[in-house]
């Protein structure tokens, strides 16, 4: 079983969280990949999980329309219970309808008493405003209840009609007091960077408002802005992002005091290293965690962590000069050059725990993946300190790739202090959290059988607290 769910028929594509009564219902669209036997277009399914490791399959929630429909692509949007009834407020995509000369994308709506039978309502569709908006980039409604004014707003990835076209990306808004009528405001933050802003997300936390949304026009990843009020300014922190390339269009649900941010992590063409990225793939879950300024940071879910309950022996194999591991330490020292050492066989699905402790100067240190015993074929978990980053590196490399282009995270460490690694791999998923902070999403495929292992260049690193973990 893997933890980060995908249907066996098919991918996971955009989450639209909803917690209701102890239940994180998931709302995902549903990507084939089989034209051929499954058509063009895609619907809406859902799974719940009350651990975010088990799901429960409750099938698909809202089809998509014919070819001749609005909803021919029954696409994100967001649910809501209100009024007496849950709602789903969707976008309807159709590229059929933009050749014949009509927007191709309008917002809709649909009704549910049970959350798992849906009733569309056709009527209550509308396309984006010609005066100010992009007719074919009208999506991704949010809709949530401002208290603070006494009526619903609704957020929707738009593009206005003026200014550079790679930078009119903007987050509409509009307003209604019923669900029903809306009227269409000025942007609630429109900042001429990025040719749109998909997927958006609001919510509150302490003192703060937190805007989200997803853009693919500068880095391919999601954001967030902060604000004391919904009026703005909308801030953007010095690091504005939750993850690295391989996780997109991350949304937020929160149940029992917790929130959690819902993405997807990417597989790639032909399932090769260095490919280019697909639509969809797997979700993935991270712990949203705010410091004590406001920003925001992530880690690995408490539930996830637990699910990896069985701990396993780690059998360290001597290498490069370097001593075996003593009362469970191992102390590298990789002065103008490289050491490693081999922690045995690396589970297809299994966590690795360890906190390093590097000298100053050192240029890099970290975890091997699927390492060959000879230690030329490898993925690394490297921190480097001086550039202050984090990245995932393999060897050996296609061409001229100085590492894998895109998979990086912003990480700032200081000598003699703790840097804590929690690493999981579920088939070719791998995800990774240091210190309670920072996520890096990635992929494996060129190697998928190999040892684990600790490693430094040019420097030096004390590891300890070193843990391999497989699932119950």
């Amino acid at each position: 079983m893997h933890i980060n769910y995908r249907p066996e028929d098919g991918w996971t594509a955009d989450v639209i969280p909803f917690y209701w009564q102890g239940e994180y219902h998931l709302f995902y669209l549903k990507d084939y990949r089989d034209a051929p036997n499954h058509g063009e277009g895609y619907s809406w399914y859902h799974v719940g999980t009350r651990d975010l490791v088990h799901f429960t399959d409750y099938g698909e929630a809202l089809a998509k329309g014919t070819i001749h429909a609005q909803d021919f692509y029954a696409s994100t949007g967001s649910v809501i219970h209100a009024e007496g009834q849950f709602h789903i407020f969707y976008h309807g995509q159709n590229r059929h309808l933009q050749k014949a000369g009509y927007p191709s994308q309008a917002m809709m709506h649909a009704v549910s008493d049970d959350l798992q039978h849906w009733t569309k309502i056709p009527g209550h569709t509308w396309t984006a405003p010609l005066d100010r908006f992009e007719p074919h980039d009208w999506r991704d409604p949010f809709v949530f209840r401002n208290d603070d004014v006494g009526e619903y707003w609704m957020l929707a990835a738009a593009r206005l009609k003026q200014g550079p076209s790679r930078r009119r990306g903007c987050t509409a808004l509009c307003t209604s007091e019923d669900l029903v009528r809306w009227t269409v405001k000025e942007p609630l933050y429109a900042p001429d960077l990025y040719f749109t802003h998909e997927c958006p997300d609001l919510f509150r936390m302490g003192d703060w408002w937190y805007l989200l949304f997803s853009e693919f026009s500068e880095a391919h990843v999601t954001r967030y802005r902060m604000a004391r009020s919904l009026a703005g300014p909308w801030i953007a922190p010095p690091v504005d992002t939750f993850d690295g390339r391989a996780f997109y269009a991350a949304k937020t649900a929160e149940g029992e005091g917790r929130r959690y941010l819902f993405g997807w992590n990417p597989t790639r063409v032909d399932a090769k290293d260095h490919a280019p990225w697909h639509w969809g793939g797997n979700m993935v879950v991270h712990e949203i965690n705010q410091r004590l300024d406001g920003t925001l940071d992530v880690r690995i879910p408490d539930a996830v962590k637990r699910h990896f309950a069985v701990q396993q022996p780690v059998v360290y194999d001597q290498t490069f000069g370097v001593q075996l591991p003593e009362g469970g330490v191992v102390r590298l020292d990789g002065s103008g050059s490289f050491r490693c050492v081999s922690g045995g066989l690396l589970p297809e699905m299994a966590m690795i725990e360890a906190t390093a402790t590097f000298a100053e100067s050192t240029k890099g240190f970290g975890v091997m993946l699927r390492t060959s015993q000879d230690f030329e074929n490898a993925y690394y978990v490297r921190v480097e300190p001086l550039r202050g980053r984090l990245v995932f590196d393999s060897w050996p490399r296609r061409g001229d790739v100085p590492y894998m282009i895109e998979v990086e995270r912003p990480l700032a460490v200081e000598p003699g202090k703790p840097v804590q690694f929690v690493i999981y791999v579920d088939g070719t998923l791998c995800e990774v959290y240091v210190n309670d902070q920072v996520a890096m999403s990635v992929r494996m495929y060129d190697h998928l059988v190999g040892n684990w292992g600790l490693f430094v260049s040019e420097g030096g690193v004390t590891f300890s607290d070193v843990r391999l973990s497989t699932p119950a």
